[in-house]
């Protein structure tokens, strides 16, 4: 399926899924080589990295934790430019090394307010790994460390991404026709 319809929008496909698939397995060796022998807790954020989460969790080949949280700034296809934390997270994480595990990264605010709150728990660092990546809108001075890949500004559904609740399901990532 190259082109679907959600909802009412036309979406077509951008990134298939064995390329998501090779990326992760690259992006995992790399995390595997730098993070090996660390006290790590991968935190997902929901519900847009719930699959991406699981696909790099599974091959991490070190002992970790991995917990979720629960973040929203979308509404529609457009930023709400509001962050609100909906579900937080137990785990202790003082002197932990945090992977923290996003679907996309555009502005960079939802990150970065994540990141500022996650430093109040004092860990010992911070890593940020996200499947997507929108450098024309990315406005923050954060690090990434691990990328998936730069995709353009088109609103993109898929692989856990979704519009309005739809569209997660897909196992290729579609992005907005325009």
């Amino acid at each position: 399926m190259n082109e679907i319809r959600i909802l009412d929008k036309n979406f077509r496909k951008s990134i298939p899924e064995v390329e998501i698939k090779r990326r992760i397995e690259v992006m995992a060796r790399q995390i595997n080589s730098d993070l090996a022998g660390k006290d790590v807790i991968f935190l997902g954020i929901l519900n847009g990295a719930f699959l991406f989460a699981a696909d790099l969790f599974r091959r991490i080949e070190f002992p970790a934790k991995i917990s979720f949280v629960k973040y929203a700034s979308y509404r529609g296809t457009n930023s709400s430019g509001t962050i609100k934390e909906l579900i937080g997270w137990n785990d202790d994480i003082k002197n932990k090394t945090i992977v923290i595990i996003e679907d996309i990264i555009d502005t960079g605010t939802t990150i970065e307010s994540i990141i500022a709150q996650i430093k109040g728990f004092r860990p010992r660092q911070i890593f940020v790994a996200t499947l997507l990546l929108k450098p024309d809108l990315y406005s923050k001075e954060i690090n990434l460390d691990y990328v998936g890949f730069r995709i353009p500004k088109n609103f993109v559904v898929g692989y856990g991404l979704d519009y309005n609740g739809f569209g997660r399901n897909l196992r290729n990532l579609y992005a907005l026709e325009e």
